[in-house]
């Protein structure tokens, strides 16, 4: 039986997303199935705990007013590239010509809205 920290530590996911009932909708969903489960709807706010923070995974929007999610994306992936293959974007956003051609260049699961 493990004793470490780590090991009894709840895995925890960061959700990104400027849309509040449906970042809180995946924040319970987490939570029931026993993550520990952040949720901020200021990307840039995000950005800093995500640097700072030891995070398992990453729920990120793609479109949000402060930063979008494929710079969220390239800063995380400079500084924690581990932690850049966890990522999982929700958008509504996937064909739109700038995202179609960052999602083409990433290999990370894409949830579209409505999800």
């Amino acid at each position: 039986m493990e004793t470490s920290a780590s090991a009894a530590r709840k895995r925890h996911v960061l959700i990104v997303d400027d849309n509040v009932s449906l970042a809180h909708f995946f924040q319970e969903i987490l939570k029931l199935h026993g993550y520990e489960a952040t949720m901020m709807t200021d990307a840039r706010l995000a950005l800093k705990f995500a640097l700072t923070q030891p995070l398992d995974a990453v729920l990120c929007d793609l479109q949000m007013p402060d930063l979008e999610g494929d710079l969220f994306y390239a800063t995380v992936e400079r500084s924690l590239p581990a932690l850049a293959r966890r990522f999982i974007f929700v958008t509504g956003s996937a064909d739109e010509p700038r995202f179609q051609r960052f999602l083409a260049t990433v290999n990370v699961p894409v949830l579209r809205k409505p999800v």
